[in-house]
């Protein structure tokens, strides 16, 4: 189950007078939806086929703001158009909106018509061709969570994003009484993307107040991506729609818990896992235990592109459930990387450090790239973990912080080498410029603990 609408079936809801918008849409650097709301008669009669947008919008930060640095586009350059070349596999009914539907869109350049090379899906595109060059695929899926707030988010903002209160009083983790409290939102949810096409699982509490899980079914890495972002959207649309407000920041409060996606992964060859091997230890392949091995080799490498924020770093605490280290275990949640479902036919690697701010395209292609390195480089993978991750002194760290993160991508010779210098330093300076930002910035914090004692 995917996409549900044919360009001939939406015609047809077109002419029976249910469907009279059709949102064409690109996905940004930051993992978000842009793009256009067309009248539905247009776009059959013509935009399906192609139609064009701005090309500062895949070189912005998360306020619009358009940095210099970016080889890509400039005021030099007249930031000129890209084309939105609508993917008709995508198509599908937008059930939370009225009379819509949704189609996304490739980003390619205006006068080749090949992806943008930094465009996220063309970064996963790459990825995807490099497995089908070896006659290999890969299935992934993504747990997505986030927070639920008692308010609109208009008066959030209005009271300077003080005083946030979660939907709920306590610690929700698989609570059923007070998820029912919170139905009128998440049923909607897990309904209205169900019905466009999202393989919807379920929902659950997660473990704060006001914190929830949505599961989606496993699939291909694109189809995988595209529901991850549509479903994001749409949470925050429906959440607003019902006068909540909703967050997918890692970290909101110091003392609450962070919200994370976890990755899971696995290879397959003609329909069956090559990661399962009966005869293996776990049950996992040699081939596997290399991919596994490569992901945790350029772990460090690749953290950027789970971690792309400031406020994303402060997510990593001892005891909280989020990995600060590169240690796999055997279903051991406090370890970077799980391995699930060991000794049976669909064992895979979850790997934990990704936030809920992460753009699910770039992580997914920058972990593949990892594990087809391991792959290549023929990795030995260490023995598991076994105990508590956070007190094993012997467990590599990731990078703990932004600048750390930016570092160790501008300087990895494997993304260069999978992703292409282009997309590396793109998304360098987008590492960078957030850096900066933050640095003008002077925080509550500062003023409080400095404004007297100082």
């Amino acid at each position: 189950m995917s996409a549900n609408l044919t360009l001939d079936a939406l015609k047809q809801a077109i002419d029976a007078g249910e469907i009279d918008t059709v949102l064409a849409v690109l996905v940004d650097m930051q993992g978000r939806l842009m793009g256009k709301r067309f009248l539905a008669r247009h776009f059959v009669d013509s935009a399906w086929e192609e139609t064009h947008c701005c090309n500062y919008l895949l070189a912005t930060d998360l306020e619009m703001a358009t940095p210099d640095g970016y080889a890509s586009t400039s005021w030099e350059s007249g930031y000129g158009d890209y084309v939105m070349k609508p993917d008709l596999d995508t198509l599908r009914i937008c059930a939370w909106l009225d009379g819509t539907a949704m189609v996304l869109c490739d980003v390619q350049d205006h006068n080749t018509h090949q992806d943008v090379s930094h465009s996220p899906r063309g970064v996963l595109k790459k990825q995807i061709k490099r497995l089908e060059d070896m006659g290999l695929s890969a299935m992934m899926a993504t747990e997505l969570e986030f927070f639920l707030f008692a308010k609109t988010i208009d008066e959030i903002r209005a009271d300077g994003f003080q005083n946030l209160e979660p939907i709920s009083a306590y610690n929700e983790d698989y609570h059923m009484l007070q998820t029912t409290k919170e139905e009128n939102i998440m049923r909607p949810i897990r309904n209205d993307l169900y019905a466009s096409g999202i393989p919807v699982e379920g929902t659950k509490g997660e473990a704060e107040a006001g914190q929830e899980e949505l599961n989606i079914r496993y699939g291909a890495p694109l189809e995988c991506a595209d529901h991850h972002t549509i479903a994001k959207h749409a949470i925050k649309e429906i959440a607003w729609a019902k006068g909540h407000a909703v967050t997918f920041l890692p970290k909101w409060h110091k003392d609450r818990v962070g919200s994370s996606s976890h990755v899971h992964q696995s290879l397959w060859k003609d329909g069956e896992s090559i990661f399962h091997d009966a005869e293996k230890e776990h049950g996992m392949s040699d081939l596997m235990r290399s991919y596994v091995a490569g992901m945790i080799k350029y772990a460090p490498d690749y953290t950027y592109f789970l971690a792309p924020y400031i406020n994303s770093y402060k997510r990593f605490q001892k005891g909280t459930f989020a990995p600060t280290g590169t240690a796999w275990s055997v279903d051991n949640r406090t370890a970077g990387f799980r391995l699930c479902g060991a000794n049976t036919k669909s064992v895979r690697v979850e790997c934990r450090i990704g936030g809920s701010d992460m753009n699910p395209y770039l992580a997914m292609a920058a972990q593949l790239a990892a594990g087809l390195a391991g792959i290549e480089e023929n990795l030995t993978l260490g023995p598991a973990l076994t105990g508590d991750a956070y007190a094993d002194k012997t467990v590599d760290n990731i990078p703990e912080n932004l600048r750390d993160a930016g570092t160790a991508l501008n300087g990895s010779a494997m993304l260069r080498k999978a992703l292409g210098d282009d997309v590396v330093d793109h998304y360098y300076r987008a590492a960078t410029w957030e850096q900066e930002e933050f640095a003008r910035v002077v925080t509550d914090y500062e003023i409080a603990r400095g404004f007297e004692k100082a």
